[in-house]
């Protein structure tokens, strides 16, 4: 571990973080939902302080921030997953977005393993579930139940200034929500028909979505994706201590659930103050750390389980429909939708268990319970209110509506210690990237500044072009570092090393000499 002193405004905070000589490697970074704004049950509102009511939501915690890369070749890179992306719904290229863009499941399946060349690649995939998922933004506002067809003012669950993107195609009879996206995720589920998850950058949710509509194929859109074949894959570790690491995302777990359902505004208070295995920073994990723990190879109705690693511990429920099963777990994301007055007055889940819904199937007289949307399913429900109120489902598809969902808690494993008050100011407004001593016959303390807070690398390279070490490859709040380089197990020589904040990159030079 390396300790790293960050001057901020009048304030010195003292970190200790796992630097240069990490013990896992995050090959699976989550990016941040890009939640900005606080909400109470119903509405917008100032940020809480801690102690406060609704303190702890998402908006209140920093992680990596979407960064993407134009490559100007009808390609993006995520700067954070090292994924990149096929940059416009557009796939017949006729400059429109449209039902004609669209694709039967099985067409989509045969036009990739039949290898689709683009931008001078042809290593393209369909993506799974979490590298779609990789992309949603909770800025986004949910349209269920608009009734218009004008989209000047509606705001997508994805960056539309990064990728072209539209609505659903009403000229062709859909509906604008019918955004629904396809990945290479099946429901492995035995009690129903073949759902294949995917994610609707319309309304913001993932569902379990099925290839017939109205006894036809159903047509759906798809991003194409290329590069870090590791992402989505997580790597568990039990600490013995009621907690469980995932060194891929960087995030440990606590092995159990609250062990009852609760309200959001509970949930948030379960969180806050919580603490378990001498850690005392855990909170409510946002929906997008929360999906990346769910398991889409596992079901209650085929591994009579959660949809979750069997490291994991989840309590047992009776279902809507009298059912054996595992509850909906609540996230801090706000899932916002159109209604003034009331635009956040839900909040995002990730149901563990079946996710159900009371529907009248066909050849059936009456509706009846079933696993409508799949477990793995990211969904909201009413923050409060009475659960009765909704006895028989909500929406088109009798979605069932709980109100009191479970909790799992979540902390960073990279955390400070506290605040250390100094009323000494510092200029930060450039990088003024240095070492010293240089040279040096061992290690040096490399300073630089951070303007803005931007997910930031510090690499060190040999003469050869070789990255001989990474001492910062993470978020970094506004402040001045510095930090200590030991280079004495390396041989003499110049050395690089290599700043990348947001878009501002520099390189110095410093001489080993020992």
């Amino acid at each position: 571990m390396q300790s790293m002193k960050v001057l901020t405004g009048k304030f010195i905070f003292s970190i200790t973080l796992l630097l240069a000589n990490m013990t896992y490697s995050q090959t699976y970074k989550i990016v941040d939902t890009g939640q900005k704004s606080y909400f109470n049950n119903n509405t917008e509102i100032t940020k809480p302080e801690e102690g406060n009511t609704f303190f702890g939501q998402d908006a209140q915690y920093y992680g990596y921030q979407p960064s993407y890369t134009d490559n100007e070749d009808g390609t993006i890179t995520d700067n954070v997953t090292g994924l990149m992306w096929q940059q416009s719904f557009d796939h017949n290229g006729d400059g429109k977005i449209n039902y004609d863009d669209k694709l039967t499941y099985n067409e989509i399946l045969s036009m990739v393993e039949n290898g689709v060349r683009f931008a001078g690649y042809d290593d393209w995939r369909l993506p799974t579930i979490k590298e779609q998922y990789s992309l949603i933004l909770f800025t986004g506002r949910d349209i269920s139940g608009y009734q218009g067809t004008n989209t000047d003012n509606l705001i997508p669950f994805i960056d539309k200034e990064v990728f072209a993107y539209d609505y659903g195609d009403t000229d062709a009879g859909e509906r604008l929500i019918d955004m629904q996206c396809a990945s290479t995720n099946v429901y492995v589920s035995q009690d129903v028909e073949k759902l294949v998850i995917g994610v609707n950058f319309a309304d913001g949710r993932i569902k379990g979505y099925g290839t017939k509509m109205m006894a036809q194929d159903k047509a759906f859109n798809y991003l194409l994706v290329r590069g870090n074949t590791s992402y989505g894959i997580n790597q568990f570790v039990d600490n013995e201590d009621g907690t469980i690491t995932d060194n891929a995302t960087g995030l440990m777990w606590m092995k159990d659930d609250n062990g009852e359902g609760v309200i959001w505004k509970d949930a948030l208070d379960y969180a806050e103050g919580n603490e378990y295995a001498a850690y005392s920073d855990w909170r409510l994990p946002n929906v997008k750390e929360l999906q990346s723990i769910v398991d889409y190879s596992r079901s209650p109705s085929t591994s009579n389980s959660a949809a979750i690693d069997p490291l994991f511990n989840c309590t047992k429920i009776t279902n809507e429909a009298g059912q054996d099963d595992y509850p909906w777990y609540w996230s801090g994301t706000t899932h916002a939708n159109m209604i003034v007055g009331h635009e956040g007055g839900w909040g995002a889940y990730l149901s563990f268990g079946r996710c159900m819904g009371n529907m009248q199937m066909p050849g059936q007289t009456t509706k009846s319970w079933i696993d409508v949307h799949g477990a793995g399913a990211q969904r909201s429900d009413p923050k409060a209110g009475d659960p009765t109120e909704y006895a028989d489902g909500h929406g088109p598809q009798g979605d069932a509506i709980r109100i009191y969902n479970y909790v799992r808690l979540v902390r960073d494993i990279d955390s400070h210690t506290e605040v250390i008050i100094n009323y000494d100011s510092y200029d930060y407004s450039s990088k003024s990237l240095k070492n010293h001593p240089n040279p040096f016959n061992s290690s040096t303390m490399i300073n630089f500044s951070v303007s803005e807070s931007f997910y930031t690398s510090l690499k060190v390279y040999n003469s050869a072009g070789i990255c001989v070490s990474t001492l910062i490859d993470q978020m970094l709040l506004v402040g001045v570092y510095n930090i200590e380089w030991n280079g004495s197990n390396l041989p003499n020589g110049v050395y690089y090393y290599t700043l990348k904040s947001g878009s501002y990159i520099e390189t110095q030079h410093m001489i080993l000499v020992k």
